[in-house]
């Protein structure tokens, strides 16, 4: 395997702006608004009659990635919920570790908990990075399908990643390594399952990612450096809709990480919840 000093230090720059933004999160959790979203008195009205769950990308938790989207959909009228899944490790600021078979089952809990609570029938669910893949395989093996009216996810990553063209080096390294496979599927089963070849993933792929049932939304930008290649994340299955940011928006840099403040990103995720949304192209040159 050959990786370019520009491609290192880029992969590199990645994996650290990843790291910090796991390491950073409890902290800004504390911190971070909640503005009109996890009400649990809140009620759907017949225009928005279901509500919207957010489920976070690997190493966030629910306030840290959604403190922008969050209150802009419900804004719009919607009940907003969001969970933090996955802890382990590195405590309960730090989510998306577990296996991400577990924390679908996870995921459909508090899917449960919203629809007991609300009275809705069903919910849309809105994801970022492995909130898109975790809840593709709830609606596919955890029963969502019969739950869930739209599944948004932007960041999304249904095929794995190949960390920049690290992936053969850190597969080497898991084969080769003793108990190195062992220990990392301990601290993060879900770091595994992303790379390919992965029973995760076979399971996903198996005769598509889709069922049917709910609308599949799926949003990637060309600058993502962390779903790698971005195609990743576009179904490309009948009954699903792709959106590349800069077909709509050729002014918008934004990688995967910017996707969580990205306002281009909120106006897709809004029209994909509701056709009469339309959403407007805005300047985003935040290429992280």
């Amino acid at each position: 395997m050959r990786v370019t000093n520009g491609g290192a230090k880029r992969t590199l720059a990645v994996l650290a702006a990843a790291l910090t933004f796991g390491v950073l999160a409890p902290a800004v959790a504390q911190a971070a608004p909640r503005s009109g979203w996890n009400d649990w008195g809140c009620r759907p009205s017949a225009a928005r009659p279901e509500p919207v769950v957010l489920v976070h990308g690997l190493g966030a938790n629910d306030s840290v990635n959604w403190f922008f989207h969050a209150p802009k959909i419900a804004a719009e009228g919607y009940c907003v919920f969001s969970l933090t899944y996955g802890t382990g490790i590195l405590g309960p600021g730090v989510g998306g570790l577990a296996s991400m078979r577990d924390s679908a089952a996870q995921l459909g809990r508090f899917v449960d908990r919203v629809r007991s609570t609300t009275g809705a029938a069903k919910v849309d669910i809105v994801g970022h990075s492995e909130g898109s893949t975790m809840p593709a395989y709830y609606l596919k093996y955890g029963g969502g399908a019969a739950e869930v009216a739209h599944f948004v996810g932007f960041g999304a990553n249904y095929r794995g990643t190949t960390l920049g063209g690290l992936d053969a080096l850190a597969n080497a390294l898991l084969t080769s390594v003793p108990g190195l496979g062992a220990a990392l599927r301990t601290a993060c089963g879900a770091c595994t399952e992303y790379l390919a070849p992965s029973a995760f993933l076979d399971d996903l792929a198996r005769g598509g990612v889709h069922v049917p049932g709910p609308t599949y939304t799926s949003i990637v930008s060309k600058y993502d450096e962390v779903v790698t290649p971005y195609t990743s994340g576009i179904l490309g299955e009948p009954g699903t809709t792709d959106i590349m940011l800069q077909d709509f928006c050729p002014s918008d840099a934004s990688g995967h990480l910017s996707q969580a403040i990205d306002p281009n990103v909120t106006g897709l995720i809004l029209h994909a919840l509701d056709a009469s949304y339309v959403p407007s192209c805005t300047a985003f040159t935040l290429p992280l």
